[in-house]
């Protein structure tokens, strides 16, 4: 099966620099995405129920965007959480951008929709 890419908007009742903190930092990162988050360099070590998986950070800008690679995916793929804002109601977007398997984007979406939540629950930002 052929692996999609797939983008989710999430509005976020938070200043970019706060949101950014959360995304591209190791103990932001823990906070809500997962359990625990080390960083040497450029490679972040994620650990998710005693399971790790490092990422490569093939990028980023301060309040803009961090996108990563996982060393699970496959060539050409990668995370990136980007932060936007609304002109016309002045509200912060997150915007996932991630890739699965054709035919698990229900999956992925509630996994997300869950991960989010949580993230918005450490920002105090629920709506």
């Amino acid at each position: 099966m052929a692996r999609q890419q797939y983008v989710l908007d999430y509005i976020i009742k938070s200043s970019p620099a706060i949101l950014y903190n959360f995304l591209a930092t190791p103990s932001g990162l823990a906070q809500w995405f997962a359990d625990e988050v080390d960083q040497h360099n450029d490679i972040l070590t994620f650990v998710w129920e005693g399971y790790g998986e490092q990422a490569k950070i093939l990028g980023q800008e301060d309040d803009e965007f961090i996108r990563f690679e996982m060393e699970s995916g496959e060539a050409g793929e990668y995370l990136e959480f980007r932060i936007d804002k609304s002109e016309v109601t002045d509200d912060t977007i997150l915007i996932v951008t991630d890739f699965s398997d054709e035919g698990e984007y229900d999956d992925i979406k509630r996994l997300w929709d869950s991960q989010i939540d949580t993230l918005l629950s450490r920002l105090g930002a629920r709506n």
